[in-house]
């Protein structure tokens, strides 16, 4: 039986896309410190992040960009981000582990398991692809806007990112219907 662990990174932030992830891991996965990616380091994330892909059977990926997130909500972009995932997978799963407490629509059979990350294999192993993923698309706008500083924060909520919003103004990546963008009350 081939099941998805599902997970997202990137519904806190106040600029940027959310990415989530969907990884079929064989039965005979072994790769020690896989786990929810907020408890690693962004070294072992990375070095974790490549030995996902060496020993997965699939990776899927799914991206909802800040306009889409401004349009639909960060909890609606968030479950299509997972829904993505799943489409982009070369193998169809039999099931699907989801983090959190929300099904996805996509017509397979579904489980959604708060702390998932914490408690799956393979939603853990999604939890870093998706992290590392965004990770990288930060560093990339970092070097488009790097008044704003996403190398540091990935654009959370942090007090410097606050006070360059305030300063600067949003980017064309701020998602403008998130407070602290929309009413530039970056204090």
């Amino acid at each position: 039986m081939k099941i998805a662990g599902i997970d997202e990174a990137g519904r806190g932030p106040l600029a940027g896309p959310v990415v989530s992830a969907a990884v079929i891991l064989p039965l005979s996965f072994s790769v020690s410190g896989v786990t929810d990616s907020k408890k690693l380091t962004p070294k072992k994330r990375e070095f974790l992040y490549d030995e996902i892909y060496k020993h997965s059977l699939c990776i899927g990926t799914g991206i909802v960009g800040e306009l889409e997130i401004d349009r639909i909500n960060i909890l609606q972009a968030a479950l299509l981000s997972m829904a993505k995932a799943v489409f982009d997978l070369k193998i169809r799963p039999d099931s699907l582990l989801i983090d959190g407490t929300f099904n996805i629509n996509v017509n397979l059979p579904q489980t959604a398991i708060p702390r998932g990350d914490s408690l799956s294999i393979s939603i853990a192993a999604a939890s870093i692809i998706a992290k590392v993923t965004r990770d990288r698309i930060m560093k990339k706008y970092h070097a488009i806007y790097p008044e704003y500083g996403f190398l540091n924060h990935k654009g959370y909520p942090t007090k410097a990112h606050k006070g360059a919003i305030k300063k600067y103004g949003p980017s064309p990546i701020h998602r403008r219907t998130f407070k602290g963008v929309k009413d530039r009350n970056a204090e």
